[in-house]
Formats: structure tokens, sequence, C-alpha cells
């Protein structure tokens, strides 16, 4: 089975919804930041790694804590994963922290701040 086929992309998007409502609302560790999402997974064709890029909406210090909880939680998540996706083996779960959403924000800050400064200085050599 090819990496980008239609049944893996299926499976990663059935494991990123699973994924997601577990860390949402049955993981009761105080670790776990609640804007924590989960961004995207990538799951091996042969079913038996995964890898779930996770956003947390935060300081680094909740970031790093987030992880940490989830990474001993893993056990659990991969449980209930099973329990509720029919497939044939249930992935090994690695948390990856997905800073893309911030570097986002923070280059489109960057951009405004340029187009700004550019703007008050045509207005000041046409004056």
């Amino acid at each position: 089975m090819r990496k980008n086929s239609i049944k893996n992309t299926r499976i990663n998007g059935e494991v990123q919804k699973e994924l997601s409502s577990i860390i949402r609302g049955e993981i009761k560790d105080p670790r776990i930041h609640p804007m924590t999402s989960v961004m995207a997974v990538e799951v091996a064709p042969d079913l038996k790694t995964c890898r779930a890029y996770i956003s947390v909406l935060g300081n680094q210090e909740a970031k790093e804590a987030t992880i940490r909880g989830l990474n001993s939680a893993e056990g659990y998540i991969r449980r209930q994963l099973a329990r509720n996706l029919n497939l044939r083996n249930t992935p090994e779960i690695r948390f990856i922290l997905d800073e893309s959403i911030e570097y986002g924000v923070n280059m489109s800050k960057l951009i405004d701040d340029v187009a700004k400064k550019d703007a008050s200085l045509g207005k000041s050599e046409e004056e």
C-alpha cells in the first residue's frame, strides 16, 4: 500500500478525529492544556506507528507539560483507539508539537508591521 493511498488518507482522518475526541473528552490529566488540538495524523502504511501533530495555545511551559501528559497517557489513548476504530493493528503514537500556526501568526504580524511602516514612510515622503 502506498503512503498516499486513498485508504491511508481515510485512516489518517479517522484516527485524527478519534484522537481529538479522546484528548478533548476522556483524558483528565491536569497537565494537558484545554486548548489542545490535533492538527494532523500520519499513520504508517503498515499501521504500526503513528505521528500525531499537536498544537497547544499557550506558553512554552504549557506546551511541554501537554506533550508530557499525552506521552504518559499514550497507553490509555491507544486502548481507546483500538476500542473505537476497527483496525488490524492499533498504531503506536508519537506526539509531536506543531508550532506552524504560531509561526504563521507571527509572520503575518511581522508583515503587517512592515506594511504599516512602509505606509507611514510613503505618507511622510508625499508631504
